[in-house]
């Protein structure tokens, strides 16, 4: 029987964010996509609903990238996966800056339009980390096919998600570089140096092989 492994992509992203890992055929990879979240929904509620797309009969593996990670960190704390990967993430929130914690709690994200969501500019996707003009490309259509409404939502979700316990058997992979969650102000397990936000595509080898590696050593 296949090794399955479930995968969470990042806020405005979908399964495409992971389109360069790769893995031996005897990992079936499930792509958990997004279902639509309730009015005014937390983050552990959202991730309880999108959990009951799992099967969990066997062991599984775990993988969250960015928001998908913080899903993933609450999903691993009930499900007890056979390990967790969090990629250009954090496990609890105090590992988010002070003044995205301080944005969620003066509710600042209310205020911005939701047609803001929506703009894709190259200044802003370089920041995100795309470097390439394949990667700036990808993320331009990963924002241009996103749910504004979901994306304003789930950003209210990570401004404030207030996480205190980091699950056993889980790994945080981050890059030096991320400009979106800067590594000063977490405690990743793994650093990838030069790695921006958007490395699982841009350090796609480099990541797949770190993931492989802690799987054969458990």
């Amino acid at each position: 029987m296949a090794e399955k492994i479930y995968f969470i992509s990042g806020l405005g992203a979908d399964r495409r964010a992971f389109k360069k890992l790769v893995f031996p055929p005897r990992f079936e990879l499930i792509y958990l996509d997004w279902i639509p979240a309730l009015k005014n929904e937390s983050l552990q509620s959202y991730a309880d609903r999108l959990a009951l797309k799992m099967d969990t009969s066997n062991p599984f593996y775990l993988i969250g990238l960015s928001f998908g990670g913080m899903l993933a960190t609450e999903i691993a704390k009930k499900l007890k996966p056979t390990h967790t990967f969090i990629i250009s993430s954090t496990p609890v929130f105090k590992e988010l800056p002070w003044y995205y914690r301080m944005a969620g709690s003066l509710n600042l994200q209310k205020a911005i339009p939701i047609g803001l969501f929506k703009r894709g500019n190259n200044i802003g996707l370089k920041f995100l980390g795309a470097k390439t003009p394949e990667e700036i490309k990808l993320l331009k259509q990963l924002v241009i096919d996103s749910d504004p409404f979901f994306m304003k939502w789930a950003l209210t979700c990570i401004l404030t998600w207030r996480n205190k316990e980091r699950p056993d058997n889980l790994t945080h992979i981050h890059g030096t570089a991320d400009n979106i969650l800067p590594i000063r102000y977490n405690k990743p397990d793994i650093k990838i140096e030069g790695g921006g936000h958007f490395m699982v595509y841009a350090n796609a080898d480099v990541i797949s092989k770190l993931i492989l590696k802690q799987i054969s050593d458990l």
